[in-house]
């Protein structure tokens, strides 16, 4: 019982110097406060929780407790925390469990290709589970497909002649079985299987603005076409079909020989609309909501959500507005919840 009442004092203790150090911090950031002695920074403050609570606590759980603090004024978290404790689901997990959260990465394996130049960048990282392997695509046009199972990996290598636009972004088209990546100017599509012609693509321009983003729109059925997203530096989020009579021969605009084959933008049906006044910084559909998604840097139009029928018509949109905008989001189907970062 006496222990009991020890704690019970220190823990008032412990809230009442918490309480002093909020009421310090909102008055230096209001210009109100006036340095002296009674002064609480994290010396103080940790030396004041050691005192009320001995080898209880640790070093890395008082710093937590006070950067928390110090990141939202207004939310106090709950004491139980100076402890290594929470509260929620899992209190009740075992220890051996509650070590599984912490990811450690023992080895890593560097893969890297001859083709790849230096001071390049990966531009992005497409992973297609049925097929079981990994889609990257860097900015100087360096298109490589990692395959998981036999351990190796096909590579193609874009180079234009009389067109220096960097790779944006890519994703891959299940039905049609290619990749599709976009430049500043162009739509590219690599046929990564074709016989015929090894490593052929096919090239769909010109297009207007500089694309920034592309996503593949997941069909609901087994038709030979894909769908697929792309946002621009204008605010605008195009939806492109595609489907194989497209890259039939008769359609080709280049030499025989060629690996590129040029394909008129205009033979293709683009809708677009403009949903943001900046820079797309990525599209998205999400089949659990089907909805698509975009955002940007526009800090009124920031984050749009809505049926994808939205491109085609003059409805208002779903969206909402972050300050300073939005540059990523995902989506967790067992949270149900979008998470954006600014």
């Amino acid at each position: 019982a006496l222990e009991l009442m020890d704690f019970k004092n220190a823990l008032e203790q412990f809230q009442n110097l918490v309480e002093k150090m909020i009421i310090q911090k909102k008055k230096e950031s209001s210009g109100l406060y006036t340095k002296g002695d009674d002064e609480i920074d994290y010396d103080k403050f940790c030396t004041t929780t050691r005192t009320l609570f001995g080898p209880a606590v640790k070093d890395h759980d008082i710093q937590t407790f006070f950067r928390k603090i110090m990141s939202n004024l207004d939310e106090r978290p709950e004491w139980l925390e100076i402890f290594g404790c929470f509260t929620g689901e899992s209190d009740g997990m075992p220890s051996q469990l509650k070590e599984s959260m912490v990811f450690l990465v023992s080895e890593k394996q560097q893969i890297t290709h001859s083709v790849v130049k230096r001071k390049d960048v990966i531009k992005a990282i497409v992973k297609v589970p049925l097929l079981d392997f990994t889609v990257t695509a860097s900015q100087k046009g360096v298109i490589t497909i990692f395959n998981n199972q036999r351990n190796s990996f096909y590579s193609y290598y874009f180079y234009f002649h009389q067109d220096t636009s960097w790779i944006t972004g890519c994703d891959f088209l299940p039905q049609l079985k290619y990749v599709v990546a976009v430049t500043e100017s162009t739509v590219l599509i690599w046929d990564y299987k074709s016989k015929e012609s090894k490593n052929k693509c096919f090239v769909i321009k010109p297009m207007k603005n500089c694309l920034l983003c592309v996503s593949t729109v997941t069909p609901s059925g087994h038709l030979p076409k894909d769908t697929i997203l792309m946002g621009d530096d204008k605010g605008y989020v195009y939806l492109l079909t595609m489907t194989s009579d497209h890259f039939i021969m008769k359609q080709y605009k280049s030499e025989k020989e060629s690996q590129f084959s040029v394909l008129d933008s205009e033979t293709f049906n683009i809708v677009k609309r403009k949903l943001h006044d900046d820079w797309v910084g990525k599209v998205k559909y999400i089949p659990a909501l089907k909805r698509f998604g975009s955002c940007s840097t526009d800090g009124i139009n920031s984050f749009v959500l809505d049926d994808i029928k939205r491109l085609e018509d003059n409805l208002p949109v779903k969206e909402f507005s972050v300050p300073k905008g939005v540059n990523a989001f995902t989506y967790c189907g067992k949270a149900k919840v979008i998470v954006t970062g600014g």
